[in-house]
């Protein structure tokens, strides 16, 4: 029975047990808590709690004070204390912005905050009957400044920027680059007094015919590297009819003249520009050609002299020039412009005489179809627009959302179709003949040209295209 002694003897209760379905004694209920403590247990879990983040005291607030200061928190940043009790308020019993707190004296967002100030006094207006003197609600403040004069410093501030501004207008209003030229062979003239725009006759090829040929072949080895430009070649063009010079602009802001044939030297540097030269163009003869760079000029040149004879601007960049083909409107010539107008100029008086203002995006090529009554024009907004000769309203307007921009169009010889290079590297074929259709089963796909305008053109017997 010794073995006994210690032993308590009784009804135990569950600490965790939540109903009880019988009256336990005082000392069953406040008996201690038998067996081995949980080593495991943390302080934290050890600790009474009656929820699960914690013990949660009983407390009572009303709810128009709790909205009260809930506003005042999410208005001001700071709240009262609700342990704190209300009669015995001071700095400590506010929790958040305890400055604020202190700086508006505790004021709720439903009390009265620091009185607004008073209203701009107006000048009297006098009677309504004597209408000179009347000023009714226009009167003025009677502190209101008739005249509002920059301070000091900002007086300072207007005068900086108004010297910038001037400027960079004179930057922009710069005079065209000084035109002159090069010559590279030691005559300009033969023995006969010929000029190198003299068609030869010594090639072996009659290039006076406007014969097509039965037949033509893929090139299959290259003959001649014409060097000489320092930067990249923007675009090149053949003499008309016969093509035996070759013309071409770069970024190294020089325009060069070419032999096709004998020793292919390069015969004229044509130099005139102060920024790269985007675009070129003969006319009709070849005696003269336009061009077109990034400094905001187009110039006219003599073929033969190298002379600038005149130059045209409106303050954007062109990026494509080209003449009427028509031999009675070989005085007029049209560019796409930045500024997504299509602007036509007249060379005898050197005056805009047509704007077409449609594109909404710069104006990329411009093509003339329809023996030259119409011509049609690509832009970056992806879209193909042709027009009548001098009329500012395009007739068809060609845009579908899987279209991408076309930066290189070429006319076929026998002026049917029209071979666009996409960006999204396909040439697509449309008809260049009253509707303009996309002919859908001649897209040639397979090569890789996107953020590059390669240019596209056709063998002159129809047969292939490159």
């Amino acid at each position: 029975m010794l073995l006994y002694k210690n032993v308590e003897t009784g009804t135990h209760l569950d600490p965790s047990l939540k109903e009880v379905n019988y009256n336990p004694t005082y000392e069953t209920m406040f008996a201690p808590e038998f067996g081995p403590v949980n080593p495991f247990k943390s302080q934290q879990m050890a600790a009474p709690r009656n929820m699960l983040s914690g013990y949660a005291e009983p407390a009572h607030v009303n709810d128009f004070m709790f909205e009260q200061q809930r506003r005042t928190f999410s208005t001001f940043g700071y709240a009262l204390d609700p342990s704190v009790d209300t009669t015995q308020v001071s700095s400590s019993s506010y929790i958040g912005a305890v400055e604020e707190a202190e700086k508006n004296k505790g004021l709720t967002v439903f009390e009265a905050g620091p009185k607004k100030a008073e209203k701009r006094k107006k000048v009297k207006g006098g009677d309504a009957s004597e209408i000179d003197s009347f000023l009714g609600p226009w009167a003025k403040y009677q502190d209101e400044k008739g005249v509002a004069k920059p301070s000091e410093d900002e007086q300072k501030e207007l005068d900086d920027i108004i010297a910038k501004r001037q400027k960079k207008g004179r930057n922009e209003d710069e005079s065209p680059a000084e035109e002159k030229t090069i010559l590279h062979v030691k005559d300009a003239y033969d023995y006969q007094g010929r000029s190198y725009l003299h068609i030869p006759q010594d090639v072996g090829i009659n290039l006076r015919s406007a014969d097509i040929p039965e037949k033509c072949y893929l090139p299959k080895k290259q003959l001649h590297v014409w060097t000489g430009h320092t930067k990249g070649v923007s675009a090149i063009r053949l003499f008309p009819a016969s093509g035996h010079l070759l013309l071409s602009c770069s970024m190294d802001c020089k325009i060069k003249l070419w032999e096709v044939y004998n020793d292919r030297r390069c015969l004229r540097t044509f130099i005139g520009h102060s920024k790269a030269v985007r675009d070129i163009c003969f006319n009709n003869s070849g005696t003269q050609f336009l061009s077109a760079a990034y400094d905001r000029y187009l110039k006219l040149w003599d073929s033969e002299t190298g002379q600038c004879i005149s130059r045209f601007t409106n303050r954007k960049v062109p990026y494509c020039v080209k003449f009427n083909p028509d031999e009675d409107k070989q005085n007029l010539f049209v560019a796409g412009m930045s500024d997504k107008k299509i602007v036509q100029w007249d060379i005898r008086s050197g005056e805009v005489v047509q704007e077409y203002d449609r594109h909404l995006g710069a104006v990329n090529t411009i093509t003339f179809v329809d023996e030259n009554r119409r011509f049609v024009s690509t832009s970056d907004d992806k879209s193909l627009r042709v027009w009548e000769w001098d009329i500012p309203v395009d007739f068809k307007y060609i845009a579908e959302p899987s279209m991408h921009s076309m930066p290189a169009v070429t006319l076929s010889p026998n002026g049917k179709w029209l071979a666009c290079q996409s960006m999204d590297n396909q040439i697509l074929i449309f008809g260049a003949q009253n509707r303009f259709r996309l002919n859908k089963k001649k897209i040639f796909k397979g090569h890789m040209v996107a953020g590059y305008a390669c240019q596209v053109d056709f063998s002159p017997d129809m047969r292939s295209e490159k």
